[in-house]
């Protein structure tokens, strides 16, 4: 009953697409229902169009996503301790952090062409400072006395990353991680609609370009679900990984 009311708003807004349509408050033209979105579901599902694009799409998310938790976290947590890395790093972090990364879509097809690697190079700047920021935060408000302890005991500077201050900053680190998710997906979308020749966002492109709207709604649907399922998998494996903070 409560993931019912939880999710009602969402199901709210079907129906309220359901009966504009139905109704003929707008035109089927350029809203379709919702019965023939899925039909044209299913036409991209079995000619296995839909498939492609999305695999594209998600390769290059989640290699963008997964290059800026790889670099992110460490120099966040590196930046929280050592002031030279933090004076030399941080200066970049406040420049490029306000800007619009979208507004480098161009910049990433003059550098980097059409292909893959542009997308990639793009999520990954878009996801890179929020893991930055999130990691820097979190280790600052570690209390030092631990790291303090876990020196000494005899612990190295790494182990006092790795095993000290990596898990008392993970609550942070998994936000700006999540954070970092959907600038994923938005990214994906936005530079594919510019700079290429597949992915779901040069599908809804090419789909709305063409006036093939329930095709396009359907595709829009497919990203809009799984960016929603892929948000509810991750809140749960953090809810999982932050279990010891429950008190």
């Amino acid at each position: 009953m409560n993931t019912i009311l939880r999710y009602s708003p969402l199901l709210l807004l079907l129906l309220a697409w359901e009966a504009i349509t139905r109704f003929g408050l707008v035109s089927r033209q350029v809203l379709p229902d919702l019965a023939t979105i899925g039909g044209a579901w299913l036409q991209l599902i079995a000619g296995g169009e839909l498939a492609w694009h999305l695999a594209m799409s998600m390769a290059r998310a989640f290699g963008g996503l997964a290059l800026a938790i790889l670099i992110g976290v460490p120099a966040g947590l590196i930046m929280a301790v050592s002031k030279p890395f933090r004076l030399a790093l941080n200066p970049l972090v406040q420049m490029i952090y306000p800007i619009p990364k979208s507004a480098l879509v161009p910049l990433m097809m003059i550098w980097l062409g059409l292909g893959s690697s542009s997308k990639v190079v793009l999520i990954f700047i878009g996801c890179l400072l929020p893991v930055i920021v999130s990691a820097y935060n979190g280790a600052k408000s570690v209390n030092p006395f631990l790291l303090w302890s876990a020196a000494s005991l005899g612990a190295s500077r790494r182990e006092s990353l790795v095993e000290v201050l990596l898990p008392a900053a993970m609550p942070s680190v998994l936000t700006g991680i999540r954070t970092a998710l959907g600038f994923a997906f938005i990214l994906m979308v936005t530079s594919e609609f510019v700079i290429a020749k597949d992915g779901i966002g040069y599908l809804i492109a090419f789909l709305g370009d063409g006036g093939v709207y329930p095709s396009m709604f359907a595709a829009i649907f497919t990203v809009a679900a799984i960016g929603f399922f892929v948000d509810r998998a991750y809140s749960m494996l953090s809810g999982r990984l932050l279990r010891w903070t429950v008190t």
